[in-house]
């Protein structure tokens, strides 16, 4: 899942074995940075894609066999080694988050999607290999389940994007629905409004069902993990349907009162994983 995607559906922590929580927690410190050097502050582009390059060249090091200057890298450099992570899906993250210092629009699904490859599979991708379960097939439903995270996190976070000047929504389903960018800078949810967001919370609950026989197939404490994040993915997806798509005026996001229903929807998941879950 994509870095921001931690404050939405969190990892349970007493879920992570004890003996992988320093190695994740590296993975994140570099990911939460990197994607911060990108949004966060008041650089400007190029100083943005110059502090981008520098983590290039840290992973570049590690590549190299030469020992990081940089503590993170170095430390980094001991998670990548020990587990044998490949170092793709880390240099696929800053290519997003470079993306993101001079890209705001989209034109159509295909291309937001690659931009989801690889803001979001990676962590998947990272997940799998430490837990030595990264097979064809795993990757492929950890690719699915991630790149609907990351388009679930965009749908709930419309009002927040466009402070930054950012609109994630493909601008051609956007023409096809009628709506224009006055819609959300005006924060309009008419009926052409609602219609283009039933349109995008269909198409992102459909991929993250998908990839959701994962958490099934994953054993012991990944599995019940990974049942919790999608079932997250898909309770957002209700908060936005209970707002009647008006994300403008309130951010869906879980509660602890959602998460003895996570819990319950996670437990029963087995009988409902393809149509989705329990009611």
């Amino acid at each position: 899942m994509a870095v921001d995607h931690y404050e939405n559906f969190p990892v349970a922590s007493i879920l992570l074995p004890a003996r992988l929580r320093p190695a994740v927690e590296i993975i994140y410190a570099f990911a939460r940075s990197a994607d911060d050097l990108a949004d966060e502050g008041d650089a400007d582009a190029d100083e943005r894609l110059a502090a981008l390059a520098a983590y290039e060249n840290g992973l570049d090091q590690i590549a190299a066999a030469v020992i990081p200057s940089d503590a993170l890298f170095r430390d980094l450099e001991k998670v990548i080694t020990e587990y044998r992570l490949p170092l793709q899906p880390f240099r696929d993250l800053l290519s997003a988050f470079k993306q993101d210092v001079v890209t705001t629009r989209y034109a159509d699904f295909s291309v937001l999607l690659d931009y989801c490859r690889r803001s979001a599979n990676p962590v998947g991708t990272l997940m799998l290999h430490l837990y030595g379960a990264a097979t064809e097939k795993n990757l492929r439903d950890s690719d699915a389940i991630c790149s609907a995270l990351q388009l679930i996190n965009f749908w709930q976070d419309v009002a927040v994007d466009i402070q930054k000047a950012r609109i994630y929504i493909p601008l051609d389903d956007m023409q096809k629905f009628l709506v224009n960018e006055d819609h959300i800078t005006s924060q309009r949810p008419d009926d052409a409004w609602c219609k283009l967001m039933q349109f995008e919370v269909a198409r992102a609950r459909s991929m993250l069902l998908s990839g959701a026989p994962l958490a099934l197939r994953l054993p012991g404490r990944i599995g019940w993990e990974l049942r919790l994040v999608v079932q997250g993915g898909l309770r957002i997806l209700e908060g936005i349907e209970a707002v009647d798509y008006d994300v403008f005026q309130q951010r869906p996001k879980l509660g602890k009162s959602d998460w003895l229903l996570l819990v319950w929807r996670a437990i029963t998941m087995k009988v409902n994983s393809t149509a989705g879950p329990s009611r």
